[in-house]
């Protein structure tokens, strides 16, 4: 079988789930995995032969892709700000909006008066926000923390791999006995479970039976429930003027600021996403 064959044939299979322009993409992104060649290289090597392993992994992740598995799980890996971390399903996949978050927080950090800042990130998952900190940032002394050893796992191979040093806690942050035990910072970040029980119906079967539900849902009754530890978290390990940076559910962009400014934050803002939904909020502790 040739590359541009294997190529085709996958495609066709998932146009049954996607759309046209996703299951090509996903199809490129499977074959480049399988055989190092890039859709350029294809392109000019349409007849170049998959070798018998070769062929065996397609029919293998062909499989995979057509249960609706999301293509970054079957090939363990997922792009994040220009790098490529490991995924499986300790984590969340990594999306685009969190690197709209990261630009926030390093526009942010720049202007600081405070140099090499401390940094925590609080529900680390893969640990995609402080190793991309990290990277853009490298004078700051980042840290993170996740209550699930599988996810702390992942997180430490990517940040081995991708030589980001960050500190890690296997900690619930909703466990405030626990909360002596961590050092203060100038800059807290989080993007913590914000999905509503009730809105697991309205989602995709790609995500409900692969992404870990611990990362995703919250109790209807208390939607907040993490916005308010992590904030009473951060009137004890914050310093003052250290800022504290959420990534939101888009309904709850009001309900997160008012939550912060009762709690005693200052300069709170609710900032958009390219797709001008409500995504990130900002606080200052004075």
């Amino acid at each position: 079988m040739g590359i541009q064959e294997a190529y085709t044939q996958l495609m066709y299979q998932l146009f049954e789930l996607y759309d046209d322009r996703e299951s090509a993409n996903i199809a490129d992104w499977t074959i480049e995995h399988i055989t190092g060649f890039k859709r350029i290289d294809r392109i000019t090597n349409k007849q170049f032969p998959l070798n018998v392993n070769q062929q065996h992994l397609l029919v293998i992740l062909t499989d995979q892709l057509l249960q609706h598995k999301p293509v970054q799980y079957v090939l363990n890996e997922a792009w994040f700000a220009g790098m490529k971390f490991y995924v499986d399903e300790n984590v969340l996949i990594p999306r685009p909006e969190t690197e709209e978050l990261i630009e926030c927080i390093i526009e942010e950090s720049r202007n600081s008066k405070v140099k090499g800042q401390m940094v925590l990130d609080i529900g680390t998952g893969s640990g995609c926000i402080p190793i991309a900190l990290k990277n853009k940032l490298p004078e700051c002394d980042a840290h993170a923390l996740d209550i699930s050893e599988g996810a702390l796992n992942v997180a430490k191979k990517n940040a081995a791999s991708l030589n980001a040093p960050i500190k890690f806690y296997e900690t619930n942050i909703l466990d405030r006995t626990k909360w002596g035990l961590l050092p203060m910072f100038d800059v807290i970040v989080s993007n913590p479970p914000y999905i509503k029980q009730s809105e697991e119906k309205e989602m995709h079967n790609n995500v409900l039976k692969h992404e870990p539900h611990l990362a995703l849902f919250v109790p209807d009754e208390d939607a907040l429930l993490f916005y308010k530890a992590i904030a009473e978290f951060g009137l004890q390990h914050l310093n003052r003027g250290g800022q504290l940076f959420f990534e939101i559910n888009e309904m709850m962009g009001n309900d997160v600021k008012e939550l912060l400014e009762l709690k005693g934050y200052s300069d709170v803002e609710v900032k958009k996403d390219m797709q001008r939904k409500d995504r990130m909020v900002r606080s200052t502790l004075i």
